[in-house]
């Protein structure tokens, strides 16, 4: 009986995962300077076409951050102001922070050797009806089985964003286009049109930065340990450099916990 439930608790999961998953496509909005440097796409659940000249990169040493901005299409896809911000801000914190590893982080307007800038391209916006009753079978499901249920397959919200890193004479040094939609095992469901694009502006925003510091295109998940100053500033703490504190603070142990129950981030996120 036990070893059913615990089969069961294993392959509904996987099951779920297979069938569950946002398809997004790469979406260009004519924003970068360029597109012909960039790579043929790769990817399937996470997509991506990317560039960068990590040679040029290396004599970079103060980088500042434009907040990013929605494509007409984008905008067209979520309404509310507040929403579209706190997915804008999510993305710039995190490439803020990031960043912030590497380089000099100073204030849009100030002198920098390079200028980073994107544009959320498309949202799928998160079906509220189902992430609260997926919310509600998941913390269910936790307290009667050994693994608890991930939420439903669907209503999974997504995200397209393209972006790029230019030096003082206009010339582009690194751009991506990139999509990624949510799926049921690594994306929790939480009550807003944007609540899977909140997250997954976060995890662009790695990836953007990521870039930017090694000087080439990422192979396979970031497994290193995040730095003392990235972890301070994810548990609502003080960002390294001031320019990162106009993209507001992170809403630390607060913000994990409201993801767990479904809580719309809008709860726990302190906007600038």
């Amino acid at each position: 009986m036990m070893r059913g439930l615990v089969l069961a608790g294993i392959g509904l999961p996987l099951a779920l995962f297979l069938s569950g998953c946002t398809a997004v496509p790469l979406t260009e909005a004519g924003t970068l300077t360029s597109y012909s440097q960039l790579s043929p796409a790769k990817g399937k659940f996470t997509k991506s076409r990317s560039f960068v000249d990590g040679q040029r990169l290396a004599t970079v040493r103060t980088v500042a951050v434009m907040p990013a901005t929605f494509s007409f299409y984008a905008v067209s896809r979520i309404k509310a102001e507040q929403d579209r911000r706190l997915v804008a801000n999510a993305l710039d914190r995190a490439v803020c922070v990031a960043l912030s590893d590497k380089y000099e982080l100073v204030a849009p307007g100030q002198r920098a050797d390079l200028t980073v800038r994107a544009v959320v391209t498309d949202i799928v916006p998160t079906n509220k009806t189902i992430a609260g009753v997926s919310t509600a079978v998941s913390l269910g499901s936790s307290l009667a089985l050994p693994v608890g249920i991930p939420r439903l397959p669907a209503g999974l919200g997504g995200l397209a964003v393209e972006a790029e890193a230019i030096d003082r004479s206009g010339s582009q040094l690194a751009a991506v286009v990139w999509s990624k939609g949510a799926n049921s095992i690594t994306n929790n469901a939480r009550v807003s049109e944007v609540g899977d694009a909140y997250s997954l502006a976060a995890s662009f925003g790695k990836y953007f930065s990521r870039i930017l510091i090694v000087g080439k295109e990422p192979k396979g998940p970031d497994v290193s340990l995040p730095s003392g100053q990235r972890v301070k500033s994810a548990l609502g703490g003080k960002p390294k450099y001031a320019a990162c504190d106009a993209f507001g603070r992170s809403p630390g142990l607060a913000g994990v916990i409201a993801d767990k129950v479904g809580a719309p981030p809008q709860w726990t996120d302190r906007q600038r």
